[in-house]
């Protein structure tokens, strides 16, 4: 029986402090955006999968 999702509810955590220190990790060669910019990036990032979902 498949399970049907009606709500989904995203948190997201900034912490800036982090965002001070020095990337060890690698960025890949990209840009720290602002935290708007990012949020946006990943909502449409979400609904563009949503809608993927939803045509198949």
């Amino acid at each position: 029986m498949p399970v049907e999702i009606r709500e989904m509810v995203i948190k997201v955590a900034v912490d800036e402090a982090a965002g001070n220190k020095g990337n060890a990790g690698g960025s890949n060669g990209q840009q720290e955006g602002s935290p708007d910019a990012i949020i946006k990036a990943c909502v449409e990032k979400v609904l563009e999968i949503l809608k993927d979902q939803r045509e198949r």
